[in-house]
């Protein structure tokens, strides 16, 4: 996650000393700003800041028209407010598999797409970056919306573009564990100009006061309230700031202890669809309780074990039940869903089996050296 420090302190009290605390007030430019900043930092055309990823998420899909009727492909191993995401605007998740680079397999993609497929959510989880070359060329031979949910990923490259760029939307938290760090917060991202107009248009109740430079010809409808103060725009002003020298130095910490640690033979590093780029390490081993072993060093955790990002454990999900039985978009699916915790068990002997090594902090990659050589040689016992 990202640090706070005076920065962010001296921001806010200006913030605060403006008077200017409501996003849309006169004289209010901290989060436009930040938009700005981050837009061309990122390549993309449209940048909207929300109060959470998940905002950004439910966001990108009332944008994207998905609603009742609609499945959503979503990956078995990610934050329960993915497929979540999905059953706010009335469509239906639909699991799918990941496979050892821990994102959605392309090849389960396949294989779970119906008639009524409507979008795909690849989930660059854990700095991971999806198969976006794969991804993307589904989506196209198959006519399918690609929503990126880049929530654990704020700042990844994946080749020459940024995760949360590619697709037809994009989503980014900013809660206080991620790369951009305000406590809460997110943006939704998209290089479509209707799609940011009817984001922008959801995020703040429909409303047509506000003087939005460009509606491109949108009409007004319903939406819900995801603004976000000018004490937001002002942190996040300050966090894209640290977000390039972190992801260099996370990019630093994971070769000096990739060198150290793939010479190992009870273990092998996880794939990764970008080497060249790679801020995440995790390796994985041939049998779980070794996994389970290797988990009680410091810096080190067995994915499987952080059960809340693991799908048997999304209980109102897999149980169907939505906050008003009137209002349950497993009731206008137009085929039965049938969710199992044994439904995605390739996902689940691969989260058993993998080791996540954290490469955060002010770790040098000197000493990255020497805690991946104590790894090693205990994993060579």
């Amino acid at each position: 996650m990202a640090r706070i420090g005076l920065g962010e302190w001296l921001a806010v009290t200006r913030a605060l000393g403006s008077g200017n605390l409501l996003r849309y007030s006169d004289g209010a430019h901290r989060t436009e700003d930040f938009e700005r900043r981050f837009a061309h930092d990122f390549g993309v055309r449209h940048v909207l800041t929300v109060n959470s990823g998940t905002s950004a998420l439910i966001a990108a899909m009332a944008a994207c028209g998905l609603g009742p009727g609609d499945e959503v492909l979503v990956p078995a191993y990610t934050w329960i407010a993915t497929p979540a995401a999905a059953v706010a605007v009335g469509a239906v998740p639909v699991l799918v598999d990941i496979d050892e680079s821990l994102t959605i397999d392309p090849h389960d993609i396949e294989r779970k797409i119906t008639p009524y497929t409507r979008a795909i959510v690849p989930v660059h989880m854990a700095n991971a970056p999806c198969d976006m070359a794969a991804i993307l060329a589904i989506a196209k031979k198959r006519n399918l919306i690609v929503i990126e949910d880049a929530c654990q990923a704020v700042g990844v490259r994946y080749k020459d573009n940024y995760c949360g760029a590619m697709g037809d939307a994009g989503a980014y938290s900013f809660n206080a564990h991620k790369n951009i760090n305000i406590g809460e917060g997110g943006a939704f991202v998209t290089n479509d100009d209707r799609l940011f107009a009817r984001a922008r248009n959801y995020h703040d109740v429909g409303v047509y006061v506000r003087g939005h430079a460009d509606r491109y010809n949108e009409p007004d409808f319903v939406g819900m309230n995801m603004r976000v103060t000018e004490l937001d725009g002002a942190m996040l002003g300050v966090q894209l700031t640290k977000l390039g020298p972190m992801m260099a130095a996370l990019r630093k910490r994971r070769v000096a202890f990739a060198r150290e640690l793939e010479i190992s033979s009870r273990f092998k590093i996880s794939p990764h669809h970008d080497p060249s780029n790679a801020v995440t390490l995790t390796v994985i081993f041939d049998d779980a309780e070794d996994a389970i072993a290797f988990s009680q060093h410091p810096r080190v955790t067995r994915l499987y074990d952080n059960s809340k990002h693991v799908y048997t454990n999304w209980h109102s999900i897999l149980n169907k039940r939505t906050f008003h039985p009137d209002m349950n978009p497993w009731k206008w699916a137009r085929r039965e869903i049938v969710y199992g915790d044994d439904m995605c068990q390739r996902t689940l002997d691969i989260l058993g089996r993998t080791c996540r090594i954290a490469l955060g902090g002010r770790l040098p990659p000197q000493l990255a050296g020497l805690v991946a050589r104590r790894l090693a040689r205990w994993a060579e016992r």
